[in-house]
């Protein structure tokens, strides 16, 4: 017993030390608090993450405010019609707006027909949060460029003076859209810059006596200037000066059964419906637009066909020719310039208020000396058959449907192409037209946006929107 008991006493550790252990093992794998540590940890992060989102949400409304003073500024300077000087115009914007001191450059690069105006600002945000972080401040720039060209531009306005523009004003409208077209575009700051050729078509295009004479034609007679084309000259955008064309025949189809009218010819024969290349005078173009009549069927394929040479380098002989016989501005000289010259546009305004119409033409038996030639232009075609033909015979007096609106609406599809090809902007506006014409225009537009169907008055909003457009102001940073 006694053995026990000593065997017992030598084995035990003291109580003290026994307690200390057991605490010791039980703090240890105790977990309790372990996610209020983790927690403090986590709202520590969130606290800073969310101060750094204030202080750059702060920089970034600064910036934001910076940015837009600068686009302001320099939009304003870029202006050629601004009288300020750029530099000037951009330091009073950045002072008014209470900005003064955070400009800190205006580059200005101008030239005779463009100015490029570039600022550049900056700050300082001071941080709140991210200063813990060792960043005190956060720099905040702006930069701006904004630039008004007026590029040389060159432009061939296709005008429809078919005889349904009588109807409704039209032809009133017309005449209103297009001068306000030509006063838009051709200003005192766009002297020698901006040509603009003017194309009336009707049945037939009549390119005047002073292009007529620079071409190789079978000249036939002095009532009219207008030239056959081949259908295989609609597949490209040059003027082929090597062929020659056949003088178009100069006569009237159309009749109203009462008198010798010969004043609605299919070629036009008045001065004023002839072509006016490459001019800059706005007061001649628009006197001439003041003139136009309607007249005759319609042939927008011609119309589309002729504005495209006056823009194509082929035609470049023909107009160094007319410069030296005045007919042209020696401005103009190296016009049409070629496709690749970055610093010219090349455009085509083409209006219509119908779609391609058949066009007829005397039997070529008829019409092969100059007693036929004289004799059509003194009588109606119609109007002489219908008098002096018996009706069983009148039918071997013309050719019917040389042109077809069928082969009128490829022709046109065909020029158009060409035309964009070779980079040129065409514009077309349908003027009170009906479906099949508006699909006709759209197809020809550069794109969808660059056709405009129109009706009445709202025809001037649609030149003055493409006048607007050729020469815009553009932010370009």
């Amino acid at each position: 017993m006694t053995r026990i008991l000593r065997d017992t006493t030598f084995r035990s550790e003291p109580a003290p030390f026994n307690g200390a252990r057991a605490r010791l093992r039980r703090f240890v794998s105790d977990d309790d608090g372990s996610m209020t540590i983790f927690a403090c940890f986590l709202l520590m992060m969130m606290l800073l993450v969310g101060g750094i989102g204030v202080d750059l949400m702060r920089s970034e409304m600064e910036r934001t405010r910076l940015q837009n003073t600068v686009d302001r500024a320099v939009l304003a300077a870029a202006d050629l019609d601004q009288e300020k000087p750029p530099k000037e115009v951009v330091t009073d914007y950045f002072k008014k707006s209470g900005l003064g001191s955070y400009l800190q450059s205006v580059t200005v690069d101008e030239g005779l027909n463009y100015r490029t105006v570039t600022a550049h600002a900056a700050t300082k945000s001071p941080t709140r949060f991210m200063r813990l972080m060792g960043v005190p401040e956060i720099n905040v720039p702006a930069v701006g460029t904004a630039s008004e060209r007026i590029a040389n531009v060159e432009i061939s306005l296709v005008l429809d003076i078919s005889g349904s523009m009588q109807s409704n004003s039209k032809i009133e409208n017309l005449r209103n859209a297009a001068k306000v077209f030509v006063e838009t575009v051709i200003r005192p700051e766009t002297e020698d810059l901006v040509s603009l050729s003017l194309v009336p078509y009707s049945e037939h295009v009549n390119v005047g006596e002073p292009i007529f004479d620079e071409l190789n034609t079978n000249h036939r007679h002095e009532f009219s200037y207008c030239l056959e084309i081949p259908d295989s000259e609609f597949n490209n955008a040059n003027f082929n000066r090597s062929l020659v064309y056949d003088q178009m025949q100069h006569f009237q189809w159309n009749y109203d059964g009462r008198n010798n009218y010969r004043d609605d010819t299919v070629c036009p024969r008045y001065d004023y419906e002839t072509i006016a290349p490459l001019s800059q005078n706005a007061s001649a173009l628009k006197t001439q637009i003041g003139k136009l009549q309607p007249r005759a069927g319609t042939s927008i394929f011609l119309g589309m066909k002729w504005a495209t040479a006056l823009l194509d380098p082929s035609f470049r002989p023909i107009v160094t020719s007319l410069i030296g016989k005045n007919d042209i501005d020696n401005e103009f000289s190296g016009r049409p310039v070629d496709y690749d010259d970055i610093e010219t546009l090349k455009t085509i305004i083409l209006m219509t208020d119908g779609k391609n119409d058949r066009s007829n033409r005397i039997a070529s038996w008829a019409y092969d000396s100059a007693s036929d030639y004289v004799h059509w232009n003194n009588y109606n075609f119609n109007w002489y058959l219908s008098r002096y033909v018996s009706s069983r015979d009148r039918k071997y007096y013309y050719e019917a449907d040389y042109y077809t609106a069928t082969k009128g609406d490829y022709l046109l599809d065909q020029i158009c192409d060409a035309a964009k090809e070779k980079g040129i902007v065409i514009w077309a506006i349908g003027f009170e037209v009906d479906d099949h014409g508006a699909d006709e225009m759209r197809k020809c537009a550069s794109t969808p946006s660059h056709f405009f169907r129109v009706e009445g008055v709202e025809i001037t909003e649609a030149f003055k929107a493409i006048a607007r457009t050729i020469n815009q102001l553009r932010l370009t940073q």
